[in-house]
């Protein structure tokens, strides 16, 4: 048995070894904050020596660290990438069940990696900030692709943006809430966060409400976006009704 495991260590190339430890170490920084990890652990996980980790991160756990987020963020960037056909919903749900299932996947580790976590102080702080909103902006662009506007303007970037720290900010509430509520639920709501966003934006800005006016057109009456109009509608007649009384 020993000598078919170092047979298996020694056919590890150097990429892959590299690999082996950014996996390692990011499914022990899945489950806790990073500043709870040491090197020995990650170490033992990966049944190497901590000497072995130094070779492949001469600058120990902050360098380890910064891999592991560059790793977890190149796949928050693919959640977002999703086939331009059908509903925009349907795409915005399918683009949240992806990105979803990665932060129930990866739990303490999800609100670690966004917020900092300690261990990520002076220097690398500024490394990692700098990777996490490099997938806020990939996201914002993808998104923004969905919507068909070759140049779209600061309203209509800004509320993209804004809709994707929705997105940030309820993920980590959800993790905070236990999960709750379900997370298809969760999902449905923050579909519905970016119809909102979309409508109220494109009441005060053209290009907004051309775009608005063509997601919607192409919306199935018996949908989410149609469900959302049909739950709506008692509470904006009801507001008229208040204006009304207003005036």
């Amino acid at each position: 048995m020993t000598g078919s495991g170092t047979a298996s260590y020694r056919r590890l190339s150097v990429s892959e070894r590299r690999a082996q430890l950014i996996a390692t170490a990011l499914s022990l920084f899945a489950h806790r904050a990073p500043e709870d990890v040491s090197l020995d652990e990650v170490a033992a996980a990966a049944r190497v020596s901590r000497p072995l980790v130094y070779r492949y991160f001469p600058g120990g756990k902050q360098q380890l660290y910064e891999a592991a987020l560059r790793s977890a963020a190149d796949d928050l960037e693919l959640c977002f990438a999703e086939p331009e056909a059908g509903p925009l919903s349907g795409r915005l749900g399918a683009v949240l069940e992806r990105y979803l299932a990665f932060v129930d996947e990866h739990d303490a580790g999800f609100s670690a990696l966004l917020r900092g976590g300690s261990v990520a102080e002076t220097s690398g702080t500024g490394r990692t900030g700098a990777i996490v909103d490099e997938v806020r902006r990939a996201a914002a662009a993808q998104i923004l692709k969905h919507l068909s506007v070759p140049d779209p303007g600061v309203r209509l970037r800004l509320m993209v943006r804004t809709w994707i720290a929705t997105v940030e900010a309820a993920s980590l509430t959800w993790l905070d809430e236990g999960k709750l509520p379900p997370r298809d639920e969760l999902r449905d709501w923050l579909v519905e966060q970016f119809v909102a966003l979309l409508l109220t934006t494109g009441a005060g800005d053209a290009q907004t409400g051309e775009v608005a006016r063509a997601a919607l057109a192409a919306e199935p009456a018996e949908g989410p976006v149609g469900d959302l109009a049909r739950r709506l509608a008692p509470l904006v007649g009801e507001a008229g009704h208040l204006h009304g009384h207003l005036h």
